[in-house]
């Protein structure tokens, strides 16, 4: 399916593949070659997405661009079944696998690899080549790789990155309340979307 959001509706390159249970929202462009499979969801909230050439977005997959923090995928990139890339920058050849996280302002580095549940926090950059393994977290600039027992060490990372400013552009004093108020209203823009036919 295809949508208008906020005025603008999807680039979709002839030679690119949307699944019919696909949902593209907004500003995306998809680059010849690229595969958008059944139920993944490809949202330009209030930022661009971009998927390169030859890439993939396999089943379940959520790639959400926002403001502030545009999804540029590059070229031959595989984001697997129920992945989660979220206002994050992934270089050629990279690959995301089945569940895993990526968090806005983050940068995956070409042919890096997160690996079956890896998670990638807000502002972290994982080298060119380097890899997250199954479950663990990436965390800071340049990313150190933790287990997830280690929480205290990722924390006292990922305290000073920012997490609730660079996500929603609030404190961390904004109380749960207002922060839900604050994102009503934002994703509100959605009651003007427009379902089309066709891509431009």
């Amino acid at each position: 399916m295809l949508v208008e959001h906020r005025g603008i509706r999807p680039t979709i390159h002839p030679d690119a593949y949307v699944a019919v249970t696909a949902v593209v929202i907004g500003d995306v462009e998809i680059a010849s070659g690229a595969r958008i499979l059944h139920g993944a969801v490809i949202t330009a909230e209030d930022g661009r997405v971009h998927i390169g050439e030859n890439s993939i977005v396999m089943e379940n997959a959520l790639v959400r661009g926002r403001s502030g923090h545009e999804v540029r995928i590059g070229n031959s990139v595989m984001v697997g079944p129920h992945a989660h890339v979220n206002g994050s920058q992934v270089d050629d050849e990279a690959f995301i696998a089945t569940g895993a996280a990526l968090f806005p302002g983050s940068t995956i580095g070409v042919g890096a690899e997160v690996r079956i549940n890896g998670v990638v926090q807000v502002n972290t950059c994982v080298a060119a080549g380097q890899v997250v393994p199954i479950g663990w977290i990436a965390v800071g600039d340049p990313a150190q790789v933790f287990s997830p027992d280690r929480h205290d060490e990722i924390w006292a990372i990922q305290r000073d990155l920012d997490f609730p400013g660079t996500v929603y552009g609030v404190s961390r004093d904004v109380s749960m309340r207002e922060l839900m108020c604050l994102q009503s209203e934002y994703y509100g823009a959605h009651r003007n979307d427009r379902v089309v036919t066709t891509a431009t």
